[in-house]
C-alpha cells in the first residue's frame, strides 16, 4: 500500500471520530469504565501481593544447638548456612543474649532468675529467613544434614497456608483480569457495531466500487485506536488521583502495616508511569482490536 494511501486512510479515522461524534463520545466512556475497571483491579491485586510478600518475609526458621557445640563448630556452621541458596538472613542468638531478653520480657520472675543463676539454661541458635517458601521443605533437609543441632523451628503450618494463598491469589487475579479483557472487548465491540452499522451503506459502496477489506477496516482501526488512546489517558488521570487520596487515607494509621510486615501500599510515584503507559497502551489495543472485529460482518458484500 502507497504511503499517500495509508496518510489518506489514517486521516480518514481521525476525521470519523468528529463525523461519528455522538457514538465516539459513547465508545469513549465505555472504554474508559472498563480500563478504570481493569487498572484499579490490577493495582489491587498488585497490593494484595505486596502484603503476601510483606507476611512471607516474616517467615523465620530457628535452629537450636546442642549445648557442647564450640565457637569453632558455630562459626563453621554459619559459613554452611551462608552456603545455603535459599537462605536470605543469617542471625547467631547465643545463650546468654537469650537468657537476657527471657529476663527482661519476665520481670516478676525474680525468684526463678535467683535459683537459676547466671548461667544461661537456654541453647544457641540461629535465626535464619528463607528466601522462597515454596522451597521451604528442601531448605529444611539441607538444614538437618548438619551436625550439632538440637532442634529446628519452623512454621510449617503457616508456610503452607501463605503457599496455598499465594497460589489461589495468582489464579483468581489471572481469571479476573482475563475475564474483564474479554468483557471489556464484547462491550467495544458492540458498541463500535452500532456506529459501524450507521455507516453500512458507505462500506456497501467502498466495497462495490472495489474497496479491499483491508482499505475499509484501517480507518475504523484508527479511530479505534485513537479514542482508546484518549480514554486511557482520561482513565491513567482519574487513576491517578483516585489511588493517591486512597493510598493516603490507608496510609494515615501504619499499625496495621507494621503488624502485616508490610511497608504498606505502592506508592503513586513508585508506579505514575506504569499507570499512564498501561492504560494508554490497553486502551489502544483493546478497542483497535474490538472496533475492527466490529467491521467483519459488514466487510463481506
Amino acid at each position: 500500500m502507497k504511503i499517500s494511501s495509508v496518510n489518506y486512510l489514517f486521516k480518514q479515522g481521525v476525521r470519523n471520530i468528529w463525523t461519528n461524534r455522538i457514538m465516539s463520545a459513547a465508545s469513549f466512556c465505555i472504554l474508559m469504565v472498563s480500563l478504570l475497571l481493569i487498572g484499579f483491579t490490577t493495582l489491587f491485586i498488585a497490593n494484595i501481593n505486596l502484603i503476601i510478600g510483606g507476611i512471607e518475609n516474616k517467615n523465620e526458621v530457628i535452629i537450636f544447638l546442642n549445648d557442647d557445640v564450640d565457637d569453632e563448630r558455630i562459626a563453621q556452621m554459619e559459613v554452611t548456612l551462608r552456603n545455603v541458596d535459599n537462605i536470605s538472613e543469617i542471625l547467631f542468638y547465643s545463650k546468654e543474649e537469650a537468657f537476657s531478653d527471657m529476663k527482661a520480657d519476665i520481670s516478676d520472675a525474680d525468684e526463678l532468675f535467683e535459683y537459676l543463676g547466671d548461667e544461661s539454661p537456654l541453647p544457641d541458635s540461629f535465626r535464619v529467613k528463607v528466601e522462597n517458601i515454596e522451597e521451604m521443605s528442601a531448605t529444611l533437609m539441607e538444614i538437618n544434614r548438619m551436625d550439632g543441632i538440637y532442634r529446628v523451628k519452623a512454621p510449617n503450618d503457616f508456610v503452607n497456608i501463605l503457599t496455598e494463598l499465594k497460589s489461589f491469589v495468582s489464579i483468581i487475579s489471572a481469571a479476573i483480569l482475563i475475564a474483564l479483557v474479554i468483557v471489556s472487548l464484547v462491550i467495544i465491540s458492540n458498541a463500535e457495531r452500532a456506529s459501524v452499522e450507521m455507516r453500512k451503506r458507505e462500506i456497501e459502496i467502498m466495497k462495490y466500487v472495489g474497496a479491499t477489506n483491508s482499505f475499509v477496516k484501517i480507518p475504523f482501526f484508527v479511530e479505534g485506536m485513537v479514542l482508546g488512546i484518549f480514554a486511557g489517558a482520561a482513565a491513567a488521570a482519574i487513576t491517578i488521583v483516585c489511588y493517591s487520596r486512597i493510598g493516603d487515607v490507608l496510609m494515615s494509621d501504619t499499625t496495621i502495616w507494621t503488624a502485616l510486615g508490610a511497608a504498606g501500599v505502592i506508592s503513586t510515584e513508585s508506579v505514575i508511569w506504569k499507570i499512564i503507559f498501561g492504560y494508554i497502551a490497553a486502551g489502544a489495543v483493546i478497542s483497535a482490536i474490538g472496533t475492527v472485529m466490529s467491521t467483519r460482518k459488514y466487510v463481506k458484500v
